[in-house]
């Protein structure tokens, strides 16, 4: 059996479907809501790209490095697509990116209850021994969104990727190890509860 084999991942704020060309319209609709791809420091596929973006992540899923999917609001609305990439089963260690929502949904339980869910399975089903995030250095809205989840800053690969625009990207990493993982689960379902009331 793989490392990761396609799975279904349900909150009351969010469910994960594995990634499909079926969702293409849906995934078109959300990216276009705040022209997300715009942002510089970030690669957002754009409307017109997304069903090569599809193949690009069922390409990796294949080759067993990546596990894609589609993200769904509590409404059952397409909201945007994140992954399982960098995957490393030796090690038992995933990474937890490629992630990107609708202008409509963020700052909400969502992208909360995805990173629950997602560290739930990949501790819990898939004995993990570490999750690791990675973004630009100038991705400050990502930075705080991934320290609010309880990850650590490992440190900063400097000059680690050439951007499309020519710029050179420091990336930060972080991670969460799974003696951290009860105290962190904790933490996320505080959250939650907070932003529900």
């Amino acid at each position: 059996m793989a490392f990761l084999e396609p799975v279904t991942l349900q909150g009351a704020h969010a469910r994960l479907e594995p990634l499909s060309h079926d969702h293409v319209d849906g995934l078109v609709e959300a990216v276009s809501d705040g022209e997300l791809w715009k942002l510089w420091y970030t690669f957002i596929p754009r409307a017109e790209d997304m069903r090569k973006e599809i193949d690009r992540r069922l390409g990796l899923f294949a080759a067993g490095t990546m596990l894609p999917f589609t993200v769904y609001d509590a409404d059952g609305k397409v909201a945007g697509m994140t992954t399982y990439m960098n995957v490393d089963a030796a090690n038992r260690r995933v990474e937890i990116g490629s992630t990107w929502y609708a202008k409509r949904v963020q700052r909400s339980a969502l992208n909360t209850q995805c990173k629950l869910l997602l560290l739930t399975h990949a501790f819990e089903k898939l004995n993990c021994i570490a999750v690791e995030f990675r973004t630009h250095f100038f991705n400050h809205q990502s930075r705080r969104g991934i320290e609010r989840l309880g990850a650590k800053q490992d440190g900063i690969l400097r000059s680690h990727q050439i951007a499309p625009n020519g710029t050179l990207r420091d990336t930060v990493v972080y991670s969460i190890i799974a003696s951290e993982w009860p105290t962190v689960k904790a933490h996320l379902n505080y959250q939650l509860n907070e932003k529900t009331r």
